[in-house]
Parts: structure tokens; sequence; C-alpha cells
């Protein structure tokens, strides 16, 4: 520690000293013309006599990320936003004063190199400057002696030395931003419009999962943050936008763990005329859209186990999964009482008020979802713990839901949307007496969407994914940490 304030110390210094010789340690006046991408690609394949007739200038800006200092010349790497770069820098070149100053030059520095390209006698492609400049002075010496963070907590509390330690951090998230764009193009193409729903909402709804809490002062409303868009995006279908998606960030006041952060980003989509089954097929379209982008085929390595994509996907009634891989008989599963007593033997304590169809889902998780690792839906969720979906016709205590299992966990939820208002009016209220809230505002009926169903929702199929948990999957992350820029930290000590 003591030896990283020195460090910063003398840096402070390196920045006094260059003001007084009347140089910006902060200049903003540096113009980019390539990438280290655009020379890595373009030249690598040229031959040495090749690279010499090559006449052009090249202009690029990075971070110094390593120094090889030979006296009067010095090799550097850099990096950009493309990559990485070796540079050559020599006194008789750059100048006697241009090169004094960037003798003071440090890692983590981040500076403007112009000049040509040639090859050294270790075949590595390199820009020779013609002219340094500084363009930002680092304070702060890079971590690690910038090989990369190996500190987990410190790569989740300092996301930007783990970008820049890191490469498989930054290959981590270009593979999220390109696949978030790759899912705005799949439904834009199927004729769906994006759409955007409120963040703050006066009854928190469309998931059972405690909200966070806000006041708004002009108005002396107590609001909460988002748990779900589901019924504002209903609304939407009401009006009379048929194909909807939104990417939206939901908070849910809950646990922290290696698959949940309080806040997450979700893809819900609606598309009336519509079924769960066709959820599930269009849902197998873009994820096997994605892994074969991401992947060049149907199947790859998560956590040292093959994952085999290739459709179509396993479908298991809900209920057969408790039976055949949880072990449990069917007459247990239709007993309250038997199946509390499976949930004791499993290691589960159910509270006594805990619904029939609540002690099997806690049983599910425990029993079956751990064996779910290839993709598959389960399929015809009990109806009390599904208070959104459309009644099963035949079997009047399910429902047309499915949920998509990947790795051990759920990675999708959808459904055939319930649009008769008078059996969901039915259904919030069943669940209202279920709830036990601390805070009593909790315990309401959202009235201004049961009003935008009584006039007339249409048949209707949607589904909501966890963006965050699919781009573990996809990017072989062993945490949601791994792939959340900011994941929530408990305040650095």
């Amino acid at each position: 520690m003591e030896e990283s304030s020195e460090l910063i110390k003398q840096r402070f210094l390196k920045v006094e000293e260059l003001k007084a010789q009347g140089i910006d340690p902060y200049p903003n006046d540096f113009r980019v013309t390539h990438t280290t991408k655009d020379i890595l690609e373009g030249y690598s394949t040229l031959s040495d006599e090749e690279l010499k007739a090559v006449e052009k200038i090249f202009s690029l800006a990075g971070r110094i990320l390593a120094i090889r200092d030979f006296g009067k010349a010095s090799f550097i790497q850099i990096q950009d936003r493309k990559g990485r770069i070796q540079a050559y820098v020599r006194k008789d070149i750059v100048g006697e004063q241009a090169f004094q100053i960037f003798k003071t030059f440090d890692i983590g520095d981040i500076i403007g190199l112009t000049g040509t390209i040639f090859r050294t006698k270790t075949k590595e492609l390199t820009l020779e400057a013609r002219n340094v400049r500084l363009l930002t002075k680092s304070l702060r010496p890079l971590p690690e002696k910038w090989h990369g963070l190996t500190d987990i907590e410190a790569r989740y509390r300092h996301r930007y030395l783990d970008l820049i330690a890191n490469p498989r951090a930054k290959e981590i998230f270009m593979t999220r931003i390109k696949a978030i764009q790759m899912i705005r193009e799949f439904f834009r193409s199927r004729d769906y419009l994006e759409v955007e729903t409120p963040m703050m909402q006066p009854i928190p709804g469309g998931a059972t999962a405690k909200p966070f809490k806000t006041h708004h002062n002009a108005l002396d409303m107590e609001l909460y943050l988002r748990v779900a868009p589901e019924l504002y995006l209903k609304r939407l279908v009401i009006g009379g936008l048929e194909r909807i998606f939104e990417i939206n960030r939901s908070f849910r006041n809950e646990g922290i763990s290696t698959f949940h952060n309080p806040e997450f980003t979700m893809l819900e989509f609606y598309q009336s005329y519509a079924t769960y089954e066709d959820m599930m097929a269009l849902t197998e379209e873009l994820c096997c859209s994605m892994v074969k982008e991401f992947h060049g085929g149907l199947r790859f390595t998560y956590q040292e186990r093959e994952i085999d994509f290739t459709p179509p996907w396993r479908r298991i009634p809900f209920q057969e999964a408790l039976s055949k891989m949880g072990s449990l008989d069917p007459a247990v599963l239709r007993d309250p009482m038997k199946v509390r007593e499976a949930a004791r033997e499993a290691g589960l304590q159910p509270e006594m008020e805990r619904s029939h169809g609540k002690v099997l889902d806690d049983l599910f998780k425990e029993l079956v979802e751990p064996h779910l690792q290839q993709p598959t839906f389960i399929t015809h969720y009990p109806t009390e713990i599904s208070p959104l979906a459309r009644g099963n016709g035949d079997h009047s205590e399910l429902v047309d839901r499915f949920e998509l299992f990947i790795a051990g966990r759920e990675i999708a939820n959808g459904f055939s949307e319930l649009n008769d208002p008078i059996e969901q009016r039915e259904r919030f209220i069943r669940q209202l007496k279920e709830r036990e809230e601390e805070d009593e505002s909790l315990l309401r009926i959202d009235e201004d969407f049961l009003q935008a169903l009584e006039t007339g929702m249409p048949p209707t199929a949607g589904e909501g994914i966890g963006i965050d948990r699919w781009m573990m999957v996809l990017t072989d992350a062993p945490s949601i940490r791994d792939v959340i820029f900011f994941p929530l930290l408990r305040p650095e000590k």
C-alpha cells in the first residue's frame, strides 16, 4: 500500500512538472485515423518488402500496457478499443524534446501516436512513431503489474480496471453487446415493435417478488421500481400493438447469489393470436441463431459440460418431471399432506400456510432443476403459481405455461396469457389472500390493469427471458456478476 501511495505521489509530481513546461497533460486535439485492428488485419499478411512500400501515415491512440526501455529507443505496447499493438519510439525520429517528455510516460498513460509500420526481427508488426503525445496522464498505477486482476471482488468492484487488464472480461461484454443487438434485429425482422414501459410503478405487478420502494415528493405518493414490465406491456397489446418487445431493467429486493442480482436485464415480448407453443418455437429459433453466431454450431461447452442446442428441445410436463426426475409417486403429488412430507424428507421446511402448488414448486427446484442441464421446456404448471397464465383446456388445475431450463437454471418463462378479466380478478383476489406482506400498501389489486383487460385483450402469448443468465451460458461465465458491468456489492470498507 505504501509503495502504491508513493507511485501515485510521483505521478502527481509529473503532472505539475508537465504543466510547468507549458504542456497540457489532458489535451483534446488529437485525431485518430486508424485502430489497432485496422493495422493488424490490413497489413499483417504483407511481406517485409511490401511493408516497406507502404507510405501511409497512421494515427492511433491508446493506453500504454508495457514499456521496454533501451535508452535511446523504447518498445511499448498500447491498447485501444479494438486490441493491442506494439509501437517503437526512437529519439532520433521523434526528436530530443519529444523523446524526453516520452521518457516520463508511465504504464497506464493514454497517448497518441503518428507513424509508419514495419516488421521487427521477431516478425511482429509494429508502428514506428514519428510523433508521440501524452493525451491523459494516469495518476494511479494499473493493478497486478498489468497482467490482470486476480481478485474476483476487485474485478467486480473496479470494472474499469478489469476491462483494461483482462481481455477475457472485455470479450464477455462485447459478446453481450452484440447479443442484445442480435435480439433487436431478430424481433424487428418479425414485425415486432420495441417499446418502453415505466420503471417506477404505483403498484408493483407482473411477478410475486419484493420490490424496492421510493417516494415522489411533488405528488406525495409511494412508488416502486418495477419487478417486471408485464402488466404495462399487456396494456399496449390491448391498445392494438399486437407484436411488441422490451429489453428492460427490472429490480427485486431479494437475495444476491451467482444467479441473482437485485438489478437485472430481461427481454419480454408479446404476440397476439399466438400460444405458448408458438413462444417455445420462437425461443428455440432465437437461442439457436445466437449459439450458431457465437459458437459456430449448436454444441459448445459450458462449465466443462457440453450443451447440445439441436432442436427440437425436450418438453416435459411439470408433474411428470417431479415424478420421473424427482422420483415422487404421482399419487403423492396430488395429496397436499404427502407433498409436505416429501418436502421435509428432501430437507425443506414448508410453512403450514404455504399452498400446495408452492410446495410442489419448492420440490421442483430442489429435486428437478439440477438435472435440467440440456435445454428443456417444463410445461403445464399449477394454476395457483401462475396467476397471469391462461388455463389449460383439458386440466383446470394447470395452465398453458412453460419455463426453459439450461445448465440447471431457469432462463425463460412464458405462457398463453389469461385474457378473461373476470377470472383474472378472481386470481388476483386469491393471490392477495395468500400473501403476507410487511407493507400493507402492496396488498392492492391493479384496478387500472383490470379495467384495460375489460376493454378486451386479443388471445396472446408472451415470454420473459433473463438476459443476464442467458449471457452466462453464451460466455461460459460461472457467475451473473461476470456478465453485468456493475453488479451490486457491499460498500468497500
